[in-house]
């Protein structure tokens, strides 16, 4: 294995990093919730939920924040090599997972584990691990 220095980022990922954290700290802390994304989008979508206007400000921020990066700096350009079949079943196998886990990413990988939650290290174990087995076996496996 060989790392691609040019593209080796660590300050940015440290700062992105750092940045995700806090927000999800400042979330829990001024709401009384954890930031799981999915669960905020479900919560949100669902009919007379409360705390609706947090919660649409929370993903709206999500969605402008490649619009406010823009002001600084290029925005990364975005490469998907599957099509719109594996992207749609990707998805739809995400959704999956994050409904029957009880959660996501950002619900158990960052803020279940910082609040050292058994369920979410687990959910966060199964997640990784599943997504390690299957870049091995698509790249390593099948050459795709």
């Amino acid at each position: 294995m060989s790392i691609d220095w040019m593209n080796f980022t660590p300050w940015s990922a440290l700062a992105g990093g750092a940045l995700i954290g806090l927000a999800a700290a400042l979330f829990v802390a001024f709401n009384g919730r954890v930031a799981g994304i999915s669960g905020l989008l479900g919560s949100l979508l669902a009919r007379g939920g409360e705390g609706r206007g947090e919660k649409a400000l929370f993903l709206l921020g999500l969605l402008l924040a490649p619009l406010l990066w823009q002001l600084f700096a290029a925005l990364p350009v975005i490469e998907f090599q599957g099509g719109w079949l594996s992207l749609t079943l990707a998805g739809l196998l995400v959704g999956l997972g994050s409904r029957y886990g009880a959660g996501c990413t950002s619900g158990h990988g960052v803020c279940g584990i910082s609040r050292l939650s058994p369920r979410s290290w687990v959910a966060t174990g199964v997640f990784m691990g599943a997504g390690f087995i299957t870049v091995f076996i698509l790249r390593h496996l099948l050459g795709a």
